[in-house]
């Protein structure tokens, strides 16, 4: 019997080759593309075993989880790192980034997460890339939970290793990825001699046996169902107003979660704020929230998630990892999530928790707050 999902005509190299054309307008770059067959991690570590040469000097800007994951990845393919820590609440900034580089000015690479999707937060880019690039050092960035969300201007801010996932804003699968590499970035894994080869992890396998080859023969079956998947969420972005309307949908979504969980409690340590103190510093694909303090923030998740409607849409809420677990609340709204009735459906789960736990909450006052944000976001 036919199915239309298993019975599909093999994916040619042409149609492959398209797609990567498709996600490098994405990524406003003219560099080479590669989408490969793996969720994001895949790339992101061969970026670094590729780049990160034995003995030299890294710069990791830790923001959350994934700087964290990158420095062990840097550690292990022998570089010498040194970690700028910005604390969970706020972003970083192009002067620490400057300051670093200059006490260690043989630094040849920096990696940086764009968004943190698991803090909440996000970093300018721009700016931190300028000064990247003015050192003369190679930039590696995380845009997994940024591309589709807010602006990402791959060749305009110097990224020489940018990565994407397409299971966040973009609305898409977990199982493919991609990455732009520039000429630049090339050079550097061409002569690293502890560059993967021969390795699923390898940059330039996929170069030598896909690009410098004109991209006619795929090196390996591709994983045809979630590539097909990516072509699609590419196309349904550019038929609903492209990637400004998908970033100003992400934007609004966020100011008005922010302006509704501020607005739902009273402020202070017995009320539900803001994790990221400075609304210029939140992500746009997910808001995290400080929980009361008298509140487990994992007990008010389990209980805002059990006062859902039956068979409605799974609520994007989640406590925070680790040791973030006790206090933060994190909502994910990307995607398909990136809607009205997402902050409503959350605030109005998460009014029923709290006032439930003893602490009072006005659901009336915040969706006001929520559609007042979402009719006038900030800029």
């Amino acid at each position: 019997m036919s199915h239309p999902l298993l019975d599909l005509a093999p994916l040619s190299a042409e149609h492959f080759a398209s797609i990567e054309r498709r996600i490098g307008a994405v990524l406003r770059t003219d560099a080479d593309v590669i989408v490969m067959q793996g969720e994001a991690l895949l790339p992101l570590e061969g970026c670094i075993r590729g780049a990160a040469r034995p003995g030299s000097t890294a710069l990791n800007v830790i923001t959350g989880p994934y700087g964290q994951t990158f420095g062990g990845w840097l550690r292990d393919s022998g570089a010498n790192v040194i970690d700028i820590e910005v604390p969970y609440h706020t972003s970083a900034s192009a002067e620490a980034v400057r300051r670093a580089l200059a006490e260690h000015p043989e630094t040849e690479l920096v990696s940086l997460v764009h968004a943190e999707a698991a803090t909440g937060n996000t970093n300018p880019v721009g700016p931190i890339g300028a000064v990247v690039r003015e050192h003369g050092a190679l930039l590696m960035l995380d845009a997994v939970a940024s591309v589709a969300a807010e602006p990402l201007e791959t060749d305009r801010w110097g990224v020489d290793l940018c990565v994407i996932g397409a299971q966040k804003a973009m609305g898409g699968p977990a199982g493919v990825s991609a990455v732009s590499v520039s000429e630049r970035a090339w050079e550097r894994i061409r002569t690293n001699p502890n560059a993967p080869r021969r390795s699923y992890l390898s940059l330039l396998d996929w170069k030598e046996r896909w690009i410098d080859t004109g991209r006619t023969a795929l090196p390996h079956a591709p994983a045809q169902l979630e590539m097909l998947a990516l072509e699609a969420c590419v196309r349904r972005i550019e038929e609903n107003g492209g990637l400004d309307s998908s970033i100003a949908r992400h934007r609004a979504t966020a100011a008005a979660m922010r302006a509704g969980a501020e607005a739902l409690t009273g402020q202070g340590g017995e009320g539900l704020r803001p994790y990221v103190t400075d609304a210029r510093d939140a992500a746009p694909v997910a808001t995290t929230l400080r929980a009361p303090d008298s509140l487990d923030a994992r007990e008010l998740v389990t209980a805002a998630l059990a006062a859902a409607p039956p068979n409605s849409r799974a609520l994007p809420l989640a406590a925070g990892g680790g040791a973030l677990g006790r206090e933060m609340i994190r909502v994910n709204h990307y995607g398909p999530d990136a809607t009205p009735g997402t902050v409503v459906r959350v605030l109005t789960a998460l009014a029923e928790a709290l006032n439930a736990a003893g602490v009072r909450a006005d659901l009336d006052a915040a969706s006001t707050a929520a559609e007042s944000a979402w009719s006038g976001p900030a800029e």
